[in-house]
């Protein structure tokens, strides 16, 4: 692989799609290696905007005003880095060779959308997966859980992220308002929904799997240790590595997690999500890019998983070793403000072995990701008690 140098006429090009925490790690991983990055996003001055080579605000979903800006930037790679994309238009722009889409054009319209991924995982690949309808309206909704699914059960947009649109529900009564969250909440309202049956397991795992070209020049597939995490509302709120497993457990979870790559091709980093009970793994869902569990490993790995996406994107070796036990735990804005200050940081970084990353979003929500802190220990209990009570130091508030 040639580099170029950025702000030059050899500049290598790489355009995000989606500027958030996870794509703002990802340019600061590639910047290190001299590339020239262009961050997109929806809203000015998100993360990533600010410190790419150029940031621009488009609606990601105009298929002309992404193809015109491509056109404009001449990019060597995008990388969709959210949902709400326009994926006929990368499908034209990847056709016409104007740029390589990370890591394939077929695997982020795949995984962009529940019911493609879904289908691909259980009917095609065989994967064990959670009983699962789509439902296109009310009823439909009904009547997939009247006729198999049943309670409890949960209800998701087709296209969301981050815990947007989902409900879990346990009764008939609450049918009607998960249908109307889930039929608003997705980052795009494909007039569809999943409900999938509620599996009796031990725990839920990331497993990030890169698929890189290794030092000879051959695609290889790498896991990195398996990543432990809770999640509130389907969004996470604090994860740690290593998470035990048995041994089958962790080789059937290889299997399922190379299986589903492997179709998906490319290359860069999956954040495949699994369930586990015991020695059985069902496959959940799949990311084609950083995970936000995966956050942990900007203290837990030799490379992040950040580094990791890079590096295999510019096809350059890559080293998943787990350096030491490692956690985090999120920070959240607990107030709706457009003027947000944080205080408590010399509390929270006297913790031991711990560390904060503010993520400089402009506009605060109460329950929007603003920071993550990560903490490392002698096991993973320690990790996950120093990270949550540096995340319980910060203080957001109106400034």
């Amino acid at each position: 692989m040639k580099l170029g140098t950025p702000l030059t006429a050899s500049a290598t090009k790489v355009m995000l799609l989606g500027s958030g925490e996870l794509g703002k790690e990802v340019i600061i991983a590639l910047q290190r290696f001299g590339v020239e990055v262009i961050a997109v996003d929806r809203y000015a001055n998100a993360p990533g905007h600010q410190v790419a080579h150029r940031a621009y605000t488009i609606d990601m979903t105009d298929a002309e005003v992404l193809k015109a800006l491509v056109a404009s930037e001449k990019p060597h790679f995008i990388v969709p880095e959210i949902e709400a994309l326009n994926t006929d238009a990368l499908a034209d722009i990847e056709n016409s060779g104007t740029a390589t889409v990370i890591p394939t054009v077929r695997a982020v319209q795949l995984t962009m959308n529940r019911e493609g991924i879904r289908r691909l995982a259980a009917e095609e690949l065989k994967l064990p997966v959670s009983p699962y309808a789509f439902a296109r309206s009310e009823a439909e909704l009904q009547a997939a859980i009247d006729g198999g699914i049943g309670y409890p059960c949960f209800i998701k947009p087709t296209m969301s992220s981050s815990g947007k649109g989902q409900s879990r529900i346990t009764q008939a009564s609450e049918v009607k308002a998960a249908w109307d969250y889930a039929a608003t909440g997705g980052r795009v309202n494909q007039g569809v929904v999943i409900v999938e049956g509620q599996i009796d397991f031990d725990y839920e795992i990331t497993l990030l799997t890169v698929r890189a070209k290794n030092a000879q020049g051959e695609t290889q597939t790498y896991f990195c240790e398996p990543i432990g995490h809770v999640q509130k509302n389907g969004d996470y709120v604090e994860s740690w590595q290593p998470q035990a497993m048995t041994a089958n457990a962790l080789k059937a979870s290889q299997h399922i997690a190379k299986t589903i790559t492997d179709s998906l091709g490319g290359f860069g980093l999956f954040g495949v999500e699994l369930f586990v009970k015991n020695d059985h793994v069902w496959f959940s869902e799949v990311s084609p890019r950083p995970h936000d569990t995966g956050m942990v490993t900007m203290c837990s790995q030799r490379l992040s998983e950040f580094e990791l996406h890079a590096r295999a994107i510019l096809g350059l070796p890559v080293d998943v070793t787990m350096t030491q036990t490692g956690a985090s735990a999120v920070i959240y804005g607990g107030v709706d403000s457009q003027n947000l200050s944080y205080e408590g940081l010399e509390a929270a970084l006297s913790v031991p072995n711990s560390d904060i990353r503010l993520f400089g979003k402009p506009e605060s929500f109460a329950r929007r990701r603003m920071g993550v802190a990560l903490a490392t220990g002698k096991d993973s209990d320690e990790a996950r008690n120093r990270a949550k009570l540096a995340a319980s130091l910060v203080k957001p508030a109106e400034r």
